[in-house]
């Protein structure tokens, strides 16, 4: 059994694009995020609001991206594109407010999902994430165990969508949680296409004095980017290169859980300024911007039997949280 829920992995989506021949290529990982919300005018109810949350480098140089869902009528998996420059031209997603950081979200819509009867889950903002602060206070250090959930070097069936488990440890971690640097490196064996993937660290009951036990596994960030070690090997007469060596170091960089917060926050102010100018006012508590997610009716496969959703006929969609569980 693994160390982790099953929501975990069914929180994961293959990230793709078509390239100039048309073809579908995988070229990344994403995951579903709820960010909790309580309704405005009843603080009883609450609800989750989606976000697709990936690398910012795989949407930055992209109009459209694809993510692919199993159905839950077990029949195959279908893609969905996902428009990334409105018709005003502006970007749909949003990155983080520092360039640098490598995160980026946006908007998916639940009712559409449910309609379309894609099975999918979700990481809860309230249950399964680790801060920096949640870091410090369990005394996460170096060695600790990691699994990395993704599509490596574009492995996505096309009838099915199956998430690669890979394991790993924490490799250098110190100089984050003391504030000294942005990120922090594990040691796993990934490869291009993990990027977006969540980062997941593993519980342990520890009986070491001085060492609070972890009893449940949370995800601690997501997959940077592959480190790679190069060297050039030059001729002793000449001094020429001769040799270039370019080789994979093992060693990956995390974006960490806070940074996904601080984008899905930002992500949430312009949700919300775009809520505020939904006319009439009685509106912006059900409406939305325009679906982000529609089915692509070119797939080369049948795609699932299920009732269209009434929103896909409107030009706004209604928000839908999912319960809360």
């Amino acid at each position: 059994m693994a160390p982790f829920p099953q929501s975990f992995l069914d929180s994961v989506v293959a990230i793709g694009v078509d390239d100039d021949r048309k073809h579908r290529v995988w070229i990344g990982t994403g995951f579903i995020f709820g960010q909790l919300e309580t309704h405005r005018h009843n603080a009883k109810q609450e609800g989750y609001r989606l976000w697709l949350v990936t690398s910012r480098h795989a949407m930055a140089d992209h109009r459209t991206i694809y993510i692919k869902f199993n159905s839950a009528d077990g029949k195959r998996s279908r893609d969905y594109s996902v428009p990334l420059i409105a018709k005003d031209g502006k970007s749909r997603w949003i990155g983080h407010q520092d360039p640098d950081i490598d995160v980026a979200a946006i908007f998916l819509s639940p009712g559409f999902l449910h309609a379309e009867r894609s099975e999918f889950d979700f990481i809860k903002s309230n249950m399964d994430l680790m801060t920096m602060k949640q870091m410090k206070e369990t005394n996460v250090t170096e060695g600790d165990q990691v699994f990395v959930l993704g599509f490596p070097m574009g492995m996505v069936d096309r009838s099915r969508q199956y998430v690669i488990c890979r394991g790993g440890v924490v490799a250098r971690v110190r100089d984050y949680v003391d504030g000294k640097a942005g990120d922090f490196l594990i040691d796993a064996t990934i490869f291009p296409g993990n990027s977006g993937g969540p980062v997941i660290l593993c519980p342990f009951l520890s009986d070491v004095e001085g060492i609070q036990k972890r009893g449940r596994a949370r995800v601690v960030g997501m997959n940077k980017g592959v480190m790679t070690y190069e060297n050039v090997g030059k001729s002793i007469e000449t001094g020429k290169d001769l040799v270039y060596f370019h080789e994979k170091a093992a060693l990956a960089l995390v974006e960490p859980v806070d940074a996904i917060i601080e984008t899905i926050q930002r992500a949430e102010r312009k949700f919300r300024i775009q809520l505020a100018k939904i006319k009439p006012i009685a509106s912006r508590e059900v409406a939305a911007e325009d679906l982000e997610i529609h089915p692509e009716s070119a797939i080369s496969y049948p795609p699932p039997n299920s009732v269209p959703h009434r929103l896909t006929r409107r030009k706004k969609a209604v928000v839908r949280g999912s319960k809360k569980r």
